[in-house]
């Protein structure tokens, strides 16, 4: 005679990443949670799974507002072989006054490493000290952690690494920029982008490239920096955050070229793809964009000034606009001297010198509006021309301003006298052919981004489930023996 035995659940493990997210609720200490975050890096390293190691990095970034030295300092000792030369290089970075938390005392009985763990979780100790001195504003001490796991990354040649790896380059040049000597690892970086294109780690490559614009833009080297970006080795972005990263130095560079067009669109671009959590850098974009569309005659919307969390950063772009687009020059020096700290801050200083000339040809263009028939000694004292000869110069920019085809009008050198033709039918003109033409392209260069990333993706979900046979639109053997990068007409 059988008995019934009733089977008793077991409890479920919670997830990694459910229990990082919630970790400001739940009583499990942080240490837990890097022990965790251990085991899937060791687990990536193992099963050779980057995706695994992207996520351990997702989720350390989520931690590190809790992390205390004496966490860091415990993890260190179960992730590491005490005594070895990681595990006292990296327990003297961190503070020795520092008071333990009840949860370091809790774990403090927790057995040391014996066993060597892989590089991929060596170098992940590097990367979460280097990230808790930064954020303690230890700058000297975080400087020389980054230099000593630089050191370390050279000797690695493992994929899976690439990923810990590109993060670090941006602390390490962070640290080098906080201390105010980014110029000493130039070298270093494109010593390290030369090594990342041989091995071929494009994630590295797109980081590293960033990280060099950024170093060449900050001491305004914009030749070299445009140099080095049209010979890197071109390839596909694999990161959203550094594919806007290259935008925004993209139209830093063209702006300076003078090449408005293409930097207005790369700017704008990149303010598009910005994460809605990147506000700070949303608000650069949007700086030079707007001193951008002002360089090109347009005048931006009053909603692009009035976005969420913006309103004050973007307010003195939103007064210096107003003076240009009632092209009032005097009060365009009023509003640039009364912001030149903050135009000197984000480095737009030089480019609004560049608009001086548009606002005296905004207010060129409404005089020849408003009058038929007007003196250049009356255009001189309403453009508030301050120069030894105001008659002469305001002829001289009435004339380059015909010429370019800013205003549609004559001048009488005879009678001293600037003649406005009559307005004509603005729709008779190739004005708004221009402008559907600009926003049709936009819309499609838009389209055609959008539906390459689609078909790519369900090309490689759905192809393996497709038997082979004759294509009926071109009779080629469907699906191909060798997988091309771009989807077959078949499925389109």
């Amino acid at each position: 005679m059988t008995q019934d035995v009733e089977m008793k659940e077991q409890p479920q493990v919670p997830a990694t990443a459910a229990a990082v997210s919630n970790s400001v609720s739940s009583p499990t200490p942080v240490l837990q949670h890097l022990k965790e975050i251990a085991a899937l890096i060791e687990t990536g390293a193992y099963a050779r799974e980057v995706r695994r190691i992207l996520r351990a990095v997702r989720l350390t970034i989520a931690l590190r507002r809790k992390l205390k030295a004496g966490v860091v300092s415990t993890f260190l000792q179960f992730a590491l072989v005490a005594g070895s030369e990681a595990h006292t290089r990296l327990s003297a970075y961190l503070p020795k006054d520092d008071e333990n938390d009840m949860e370091v005392d809790t774990a403090s009985s927790a057995p040391q490493a014996t066993v060597k763990h892989s590089p991929e979780l060596e170098i992940y100790c590097y990367l979460l000290v280097l990230i808790f001195l930064i954020d303690q504003k230890k700058y000297t001490e975080a400087k020389a952690c980054s230099s000593a796991s630089i050191a370390r990354l050279k000797n690695l040649n493992r994929r899976t690494v690439d990923v810990l790896a590109s993060r670090l380059y941006f602390y390490y040049s962070l640290s080098y920029e906080l201390t105010d000597s980014l110029s000493e690892i130039r070298g270093n970086l494109l010593a390290l982008h030369r090594v990342a294109t041989l091995r071929h780690d494009e994630l590295g490559q797109e980081t590293l490239l960033n990280l060099l614009l950024r170093n060449y833009l900050h001491y305004n080297l914009y030749d070299q920096a445009e140099k080095l970006r049209s010979k890197a080795p071109r390839f596909e972005a694999h990161s959203n955050q550094q594919f806007c990263r290259y935008l925004f130095y993209l139209g830093k560079i063209r702006t300076i070229q003078l090449e408005y067009t293409d930097a207005k669109e790369s700017l704008l671009q990149a303010a598009r793809k910005a994460p809605v959590a990147a506000l700070g850098f949303r608000v650069q974009c949007n700086k030079w964009a707007v001193i951008v569309r002002l360089l090109l005659g347009e005048i931006p919307e009053r909603t692009v000034f009035m976005q969420k969390g913006m309103e004050k950063a973007l307010r003195p772009y939103f007064e210096l606009t107003n003076a240009v687009r009632i092209g009032d020059l005097e009060l365009f020096k009023t509003k640039a001297e009364k912001f030149s700290s903050t135009f000197t801050s984000d480095r737009t200083n030089n480019l609004i010198v560049r608009l001086r000339h548009n606002v005296i040809r905004t207010g060129l263009r409404n005089i020849s509006i408003s009058y038929s028939r007007i003196s250049l000694a009356d255009v001189a004292k309403k453009l508030r021309l301050d120069s030894p000869n105001p008659v002469a110069d305001a002829e001289s920019i009435v004339s380059k301003a015909i010429r370019d085809g800013a205003i549609d009008a004559t001048l009488d050198h005879a009678n001293g006298w600037m003649v406005s033709k009559e307005t004509g039918d603005i729709y008779s003109t190739n004005e708004p052919q221009l402008a559907f033409n600009s926003r049709i392209a936009f819309c499609l260069n838009m389209h055609n981004e959008a539906y390459v990333k689609i078909k790519l993706w369900d090309i490689t979900r759905f192809t393996p489930r497709i038997r082979r046979s004759d294509c009926f639109a071109c009779g080629s053997v469907f699906p191909p023996p060798v997988p091309s990068r771009l989807p077959h007409p078949a499925i389109l």
